[in-house]
């Protein structure tokens, strides 16, 4: 009894893994929102949700979990972001710390601009888990649409891969049982 209940609890985790492995975030081309959401803290990020607002695929863009001591014109200037756009259409969040926060952060902010449809830009392997935090925390009332920004040929690894899933599913079961 013990073994088949072991064994069902490893085809399950296999199981859901799997799926975990084919929600990974892909590209998201054409497809119009009203904002876009950067999660800080990987590489092309910003770039892409800059390439998204510059094509004129939405209004306005927060950059979300931006470290406090950046200012907004030392972004501009790293990522050549003209004056204008970055007065009308960007915004910086500088309380996130982790992906919860970036949910609450970013709530705040959609509330506060009254969209219904957020394109979340983070890094592939990070999109299942984002998604469902900012999911949760907006509600029904707002879309969120994924746009995965590729982690490149060698990562990332089995390892990130695993603890990202483990975190997604300790986040999904807290989600179930009402911990927040």
């Amino acid at each position: 009894m013990i073994w088949r209940t072991c064994l069902l609890l490893l085809l399950a985790w296999a199981l859901g893994f799997a799926l975990f492995l084919v929600s990974l975030g892909k590209p998201l081309d054409n497809r119009k929102t009203d904002a876009i959401v950067v999660l800080t803290g990987g590489s092309g990020r910003i770039d892409r949700g800059l390439a998204v607002l510059r094509a004129g695929d939405a209004k306005r863009m927060l950059v979300s979990g931006v470290d406090p001591d950046v200012r907004p014109v030392e972004l501009a200037v790293q990522f050549k972001i003209d004056r204008r756009l970055m007065a009308c259409c960007i915004d910086l969040g500088w309380q996130a710390v982790d992906t919860r926060s970036n949910a609450d952060e970013t709530a705040k902010w959609v509330q506060r601009h009254g969209y219904k449809s957020v394109r979340l830009v983070t890094t592939d392997w990070h999109m299942p888990r984002a998604r469902m935090e900012l999911g949760s925390t907006l509600g029904s009332g707002v879309e969120v649409i994924g746009d995965g920004v590729r982690s490149g040929p060698n990562s990332p690894g089995w390892g990130v891969l695993f603890r990202e899933y483990h975190k997604f599913l300790v986040r999904r079961i807290a989600l179930w049982v009402g911990a927040g």
